[in-house]
């Protein structure tokens, strides 16, 4: 027989089993969680089946405007097909991969430098440098490629105007540099916020260890290099990972640099090749495609980067 038991609450005797308590426990979490579970498979979780199931849908259009009907059918692999044919979508891609190869690195060390250097003993005002450097990360992506084009615009910027000035040619916008000035929008939004992962990780690192290390005679740079860098590798691999992925998302700078530069096309990026493709070229399928193996590549190049910083930490 099992166990009952009885609350009395003025006249009324409520008998209670055990199990009834614990299966309203265990649904607690589940009715909390809910509005955001719906909210995750409503703007996460269904786009991503949508677009899937997009790649792999074939449209066609009856009559010259479409007036005799749509009919779709399952295309299997012809929208990828016809993405990985697309010669400047795999050229964005290419383009991104140099891109990340070289920004990548650049700002983890900056954010790196710049959180071990306000987490030192001697850093005056840390809180407020550390407001300062997180500050361009609060500015919309826009918003700040509008500002950095007033330094690269001729006629505009006075970098260029005092280079010129010493008979220096600069052309930030040139075929050969706009990638480059895209990199250092991105590094100086970015830079402050990765730093910040880093100092929560540094502030985690037991007082005991810099004593320990101190009374051992070790200098600040052994300490950095012995016990901080080591101990904030998870950080790094953290942000790293995120840095990887945006690259390969890069979409709003190239989007209104390509009003001012000419070397920038309507596919510079990968993200704004699917855009172009689905908005300009009517082609959702195809963009749909494109979506997935922008995706996809983000997901081996993280899975491969975790990989190799997992064999190298044994």
């Amino acid at each position: 027989m099992s166990e009952t038991r009885t609350i009395v609450t003025g006249d009324a005797r409520v008998r209670r089993r055990p199990g009834v308590r614990q299966a309203a426990v265990s649904r607690a979490p589940w009715i909390l969680l809910a509005p955001f579970l719906a909210l995750f498979v409503l703007t996460f979780i269904l786009p991503i089946l949508v677009a899937i199931g997009s790649s792999f849908t074939r449209v066609q259009r009856g009559g010259l405007f479409g007036e005799e009907g749509v009919t779709s059918s399952f295309a299997w692999f012809e929208n990828y097909a016809l993405a990985l044919a697309d010669g400047n979508f795999i050229a964005s891609i290419g383009r991104m991969l140099l891109f990340g190869v070289v920004q990548v690195p650049v700002m983890i060390v900056a954010a790196t430098l710049l959180a071990l250097l306000l987490e030192s003993a001697s850093a005056m005002w840390p809180r407020f440098f550390r407001a300062v450097y997180f500050m361009p990360y609060g500015i919309p992506g826009v918003i700040a490629t509008i500002l950095w084009s007033f330094l690269y615009v001729p006629g505009l910027s006075p970098v260029v105007d005092v280079a010129s000035w010493m008979g220096i040619e600069i052309d930030f916008l040139g075929a050969g540099s706009v990638l480059w000035s895209i990199a250092n929008i991105v590094t100086w939004t970015y830079v402050g916020y990765n730093m910040l992962i880093i100092v929560a990780q540094l502030k985690a690192i037991p007082g005991e260890l810099y004593e320990a290390a101190r009374i051992d005679g070790a200098s600040a740079f052994r300490i950095a290099t012995s016990i901080q860098l080591p101990l904030i590798a998870p950080a790094l691999v953290l942000t790293t990972v995120f840095s990887i992925i945006g690259t390969l998302q890069l979409f709003a700078e190239a989007e209104v640099l390509k009003t001012v530069a000419p070397a920038i096309d309507t596919q510079y990026t990968p993200n704004l090749s699917a855009y172009t493709t689905a908005f300009a070229y009517n082609d959702y399928n195809v963009a749909a495609a494109q979506a997935v193996l922008i995706a996809l590549a983000a997901f081996v190049l993280s899975f491969l980067f975790l990989r190799v910083t997992n064999r190298s930490g044994r």
